[in-house]
């Protein structure tokens, strides 16, 4: 796979796009509304008339919007308590790869100027921007806030050791229960010159006192393989495939040649790699956890209808998943592969409900 290259959600806003399926993302945004707000005052406290906010990784459907929105609301509250009279105007730009459903976000934003806003709502601006964000995006010191939200456990590409098949991942997609300790290692190290490189990036582009939030997967421990990880989310889906290589409908060598660019890192993990790159300030970490079902808003652990539940996780991972899976797959095996997912998933909920990790960092740069 070259770099990044498939790494796009299902587009439109039809039943299986990640549109109508990202629900999760949606309570994900939501949960940072307090840390965006506070980390928005302070920009606004030190930056002239002109707020230029950079959303990475932003795909397409209604949270795109959300975080737009979120960003106007937070500056309204802060000018009308501050009674701030400068008339501050906001640039965004949302980024994610060529790939993006770009048309669709541009479709969703007329829809959301023609809502109006309100006299006190701040003039803004919104443009697109293509690229990857594990490379040069702005120029220096033009850029007062970036917010990345379920983007960053996405690498820039498999480990080339895996790509060219040097090493295999027999019966995985990502880190499994029989992934050999050294292909976890190669995923480790894609992890950390990935997120080092990103941060380098953004400090460059960022303002002094410039902030940056952060939201992705991870991992509740320095444990690979924990139940309701994001590791076992995709092992089902390993499963599934695997089930399919049985009834020839699959063949093996296509899903051991088949790995996900992706790492859940642990918040120790995080921390020590911000620690070392030295270029900004830990302003706030939060590790919180969220089921996987997103109609599911309870607090216990009991799973009412795991049949249902199965099916509705089923179709979260299909919108992230399926381009993916068909660039390397083709599309015949799509839906059984996701009606035995959901199945096979149904089977694990009966033993115990289904949650992830999510890390959320808040850093600011400092004055260089």
């Amino acid at each position: 796979m070259a770099e990044a290259s498939g790494v796009r959600m299902a587009p439109g806003n039809g039943e299986n796009s990640y549109a109508t399926n990202s629900r999760l993302q949606e309570k994900a945004i939501l949960e940072t509304r307090p840390v965006l707000s506070k980390a928005i005052e302070e920009v606004l406290s030190t930056c002239d008339s002109t707020m230029v906010v950079a959303d990475l990784g932003c795909s397409s459907g209604p949270n795109t919007l959300l975080v737009v929105s979120e960003v106007i609301g937070a500056i309204r509250a802060y000018t009308k308590k501050a009674d701030d009279t400068r008339g501050v105007e906001v640039q965004f730009f949302l980024n994610d790869l060529p790939g993006n459903d770009f048309n669709f976000v541009f479709r969703s934003l007329e829809y959301y100027h023609n809502l109006g806003g309100g006299k006190d709502t701040p003039p803004y601006y919104v443009a697109g921007l293509p690229g990857s964000y594990y490379r040069k995006l702005f120029p220096r010191r033009s850029v007062h806030l970036f917010h990345s939200s379920y983007s960053l456990m996405w690498r820039s590409k498999i480990p080339p050791e895996l790509s060219s098949c040097t090493h295999l991942n027999e019966g995985n997609i990502y880190i499994g229960k029989t992934t050999p300790p050294i292909v976890i290692k190669m995923f480790q190290e894609q992890f950390q010159k990935d997120f080092e490189l990103f941060l380098t990036l953004r400090s460059r582009e960022l303002v002094n006192g410039g902030r940056m939030l952060l939201t992705f997967l991870g991992r509740k421990s320095e444990e690979m393989l924990m139940h309701g990880d994001v590791a076992t989310a995709f092992e089902w889906v390993s499963i599934s495939l695997q089930s399919l290589v049985q009834k020839g409908r699959v063949e093996k060598e296509k899903l051991d040649s088949f790995n996900l660019p992706y790492y859940a890192p642990s918040v120790k993990e995080v921390n020590a790699l911000i620690n070392k790159n030295a270029l900004f300030d830990i302003d706030h970490v939060k590790l919180s956890e969220s089921t996987w079902d997103p109609l599911d808003d309870s607090e216990d652990d009991t799973v009412l209808d795991c049949a249902n539940s199965g099916a509705n996780i089923a179709k979260c991972i299909r919108a992230v998943l399926e381009p993916l899976i068909v660039d390397h797959f083709g599309e015949d095996i799509i839906e059984e592969l996701f009606m035995v997912h959901a199945s096979t998933v149904a089977k694990h909920l009966e033993i115990a409900k289904a949650k992830y990790p999510i890390i959320m960092v808040s850093l600011k740069k400092g004055m260089d």
